[in-house]
Order: C-alpha cells, then sequence, then structure tokens
C-alpha cells in the first residue's frame, strides 16, 4: 500500500477519525510533539537491552507486531503534527535531505556515523 497512498490521503484519514472524536481541541502543538516523542520511546522500549541477535529474533517474532503498532503511532502523531499546522511532509523531507546532503557528503562520510562536525 505505500506505494498506492500519498501522505495527504494519509493525513486526511487521520484528520477524518479525529474530527468525527472532536479531538482538534486536544492537538496543539505541544501536545502532538508530546505524543510523538511518548510513542518513539514506546518503540525504543521494546528493543531496551537487546544485542543485534535478541533484535532481529524480536522482529522475526510475534513481537514484531508491536512494533509495526508503534510505528504506526509515531507516523499517526507526526501526520497528525502536520496536518494541524500546514506543513508540507513531502516538502520538509526534500528540505532536510538537501540540508543533510551538504553536511554529510557521500564520499566524506559513507560508513561512518559521527556527527557533520566531528569529522
Amino acid at each position: 500500500m505505500d506505494s498506492t497512498v500519498t501522505i495527504d490521503e494519509l493525513k486526511n484519514k487521520v484528520k477524518e477519525f479525529c474530527e468525527k472524536r472532536d479531538w482538534d481541541q486536544f492537538h496543539n502543538p505541544k501536545e502532538l510533539a508530546i505524543g510523538i516523542s511518548t510513542e518513539a520511546n514506546e518503540l525504543l522500549q521494546i528493543f531496551r537491552f537487546k544485542n543485534e541477535e535478541q533484535m532481529k529474533e524480536l522482529m522475526a517474532s510475534d513481537k514484531r507486531q508491536e512494533v509495526i503498532e508503534e510505528i504506526a503511532d509515531v507516523l499517526y502523531f507526526t501526520l497528525r503534527f502536520a496536518q494541524m499546522n500546514d506543513i508540507d511532509l513531502s516538502s520538509a523531507i526534500e528540505n532536510k535531505l538537501n540540508k543533510n546532503n551538504k553536511h554529510y557528503p557521500a564520499e566524506k562520510v559513507k560508513g561512518c556515523n559521527k556527527k557533520y562536525n566531528e569529522y
């Protein structure tokens, strides 16, 4: 479905879901940012104290569904934040990639995970 559904369609689905529940009143930038952070931390909790092998096993197990649900929650809050605050996510990611391309030119950082001011 990723290849057939647009970001705008997803934003509209989230908007419709929230409006049916009269949740606009609760979705200010602070609350939505908290939602993004909370859900991202719930995703992180799944992997806490796991080594590489344990993470591979987890992703091949029934626990994978929990990971999928947490990723969906992060995306839900991100889409809602963008929708409520008139943020074009496609432009935002394109601009960020262009900026990061300057900070992290492939020929300099390939295979390196240092921050741009450390290499």
